[in-house]
């Protein structure tokens, strides 16, 4: 009776879970440069049925989300949760994010990526930007089957999903493995939230640092993941959010990466908040409530949402 009553919480978990999105879609068929490790198994917080963070993954997944509301306007976004490159915030900066992108007819995507681990990756610094190119080249490459148009993709990042949506941008061309796909990684525009942009020790958010390029990086390592020193003039226009109080990642991080921008005469929009600290999502206290009003009206501008 206990083992039935327990598999039954335990479905029921994963359709509550499961509801709100339409697939959960593996980004390989193959990893590539994948160390195996059979000991190293991913790691969920659970509540309420709904994944709150994990960790330790080594199946890197996207989960779809339809507008079912609103008529698709043909955009789409890749969702990059933060956590430090040590776990992923799943739902405050993955699940909850997409239900809002499909208020305003968006096809949302957001990406579990592995998160770096010499454990599991021959070079653990490209393993999330392997995901992230990966990623964008399967949803462009499959665009029709969402009624998606392929000029339309771009990427939002929280923190260190931040520092990949960033990276993203700044290294779409960068041949880190072998795609099946013969298309472009370019983002079609990025959406920047409290990101860390800087590998640089004076202004970056150490421990994204320590997990992705180690302890005692090389001042190489350091320049090629300092996003802000790699923007080009092709790089995707950017909406960038930051509050004036975050002690975790501090807001140089988004100006350096906005004044980099305007030298390349790439356009972008930066909202520097007074207060709101580090980590709040989509908004819950202070004036950093609002920067999704101000996004979707960005948006508007650039045709992206009607």
């Amino acid at each position: 009776m206990k083992k039935s009553f327990y598999l039954f919480f335990l479905l029921f978990g994963i359709i509550s879970e499961l509801h709100s999105q339409n697939e959960i879609l593996s980004i390989w068929n193959k990893i590539p440069d994948e160390i195996a490790t059979p000991d190293y198994k991913e790691k969920e917080v659970i509540n309420e049925g709904k994944i709150q963070r994990t960790s330790q993954v080594t199946v890197p997944t996207l989960s779809v989300f339809l507008p079912k509301e609103i008529k698709p306007n043909q955009t789409a976004v890749l969702i990059f949760p933060g956590g430090g490159y040590a776990h992923l915030s799943m739902e405050k900066e993955g699940a909850n994010v997409a239900q809002w992108l499909n208020t305003l007819g968006i096809t949302a995507f957001v990406i579990k990526y592995r998160l770096p681990s010499d454990l599991i990756m021959k070079d653990k610094s490209v393993g999330p930007l392997q995901d992230a190119q990966e990623a964008i080249r399967y949803v462009r490459s499959n665009a029709a089957k969402w009624n998606i148009d392929p000029n339309k993709i771009g990427t939002i990042g929280f923190s260190a999903g931040g520092h990949l949506a960033a990276t993203l941008a700044t290294h779409f061309d960068d041949k880190v493995y072998e795609s099946k796909f013969s298309i472009s990684a370019r983002p079609d525009f990025s959406i920047l939230i409290y990101p860390v942009i800087s590998m640089e020790n004076r202004i970056t958010h150490k421990g994204s640092q320590t997990n992705l390029l180690g302890k005692e990086p090389s001042q190489i390592l350091i320049d090629n993941f300092s996003n802000d020193k790699k923007v080009a003039p092709q790089t995707p226009p950017t909406f960038l959010v930051h509050a004036s109080d975050d002690s975790a990642v501090l807001p140089e991080n988004s100006i350096n990466y906005y004044l980099a921008l305007k030298k390349n005469n790439i356009s972008a929009e930066l909202h520097i908040y007074e207060k709101g600290g580090h980590g709040f999502g989509l908004g819950v206290k202070d004036t950093s409530q609002f920067w999704s009003n101000d996004c979707k009206e960005w948006l508007k501008i650039n045709h992206y949402i009607f």
